[in-house]
């Protein structure tokens, strides 16, 4: 259940955005790519799961390069991809059942009823129960992330991508969110990615941690290590953070 990425370089035009990556993220962990805007920490997240395809360097899952496997391997490491996109990216014209219902209906071969069960379950691990035939526009944007994760952990997915999961919500609520985030890749066992700027989940759940920097990877290890580095620009990156941080604070 390893990905592992080796030499990820990616091209726009004639700006190179990610410049020679290596990187192992660990199954069972949430491994968190970290950094300023621009770092390239979201093209990466897109190389990885396949939106874009890298110039040069090797996405591997389970030993297998995504981008020189068959259609059939494809279909098969996407089958096992959760993803929980930055806006939730709940479809508005469907209640919270059919959002996470849908990757059930479109991949699987499921019965209704296996469907319907299987929904709930999964409402019920993100502690929401009786919100079924609520639509987008009625729900917080904590109850939207908790939904988004709902429809993502649908098919038992054994990795799980997660883009800026706090963004837009208050501290309690991305407390919140992060805990079951965390509570998920333990319980499911799964190899979970989390893109973030937020230093506090960092802190709270990150098991290992990538510092992109100009398209690079600055530096790498535990979220117990990250304030005893000497990186300058991870340094000037925390304090940042930390800046931003106390001027949202009421």
């Amino acid at each position: 259940m390893s990905i592992v990425i080796k030499g990820l370089r990616k091209r726009f035009e004639d700006r190179e955005v990610l410049k020679g990556i290596d990187f192992v993220f660990e199954p069972g962990k949430i491994n968190m790519i970290i950094g300023a805007s621009g770092s390239g920490k979201s093209v990466m997240l897109k190389c990885i799961v396949g939106i874009y395809a890298p110039d040069e360097g090797e996405v591997l899952y389970d030993g297998q390069n995504f981008f020189d496997a068959d259609y059939r391997a494809i279909k098969e490491i996407r089958s096992n991809i959760g993803m929980l996109f930055q806006g939730s990216a709940l479809f508005d014209s469907m209640n919270v059942e059919e959002n996470v219902a849908f990757p059930l209906r479109m991949f699987t071969k499921m019965k209704p009823a296996e469907i319907r069960d299987r929904v709930d379950f999964c409402l019920q691990r993100v502690n929401l129960t009786g919100v079924n035939k609520l639509f987008a526009s009625q729900l917080s944007g904590g109850m939207k992330k908790r939904v988004g994760i709902a429809r993502a952990i649908a098919m038992n997915p054994r990795y799980l991508f997660v883009d800026e999961p706090n963004s837009g919500l208050d501290p309690l609520t991305s407390s919140v969110i992060d805990k079951l985030i965390q509570e998920i890749t333990k319980e499911y066992n799964m190899t979970t990615v989390v893109v973030s700027h937020d230093m506090n989940s960092v802190m709270n759940i990150g098991d290992k941690i990538m510092f992109l920097y100009q398209g690079q990877k600055a530096w790498e290890g535990k979220n117990t290590d990250i304030l005893k580095t000497h990186n300058p620009a991870l340094e000037e990156f925390i304090f940042v953070s930390d800046l931003i941080k106390r001027s949202d604070e009421p």
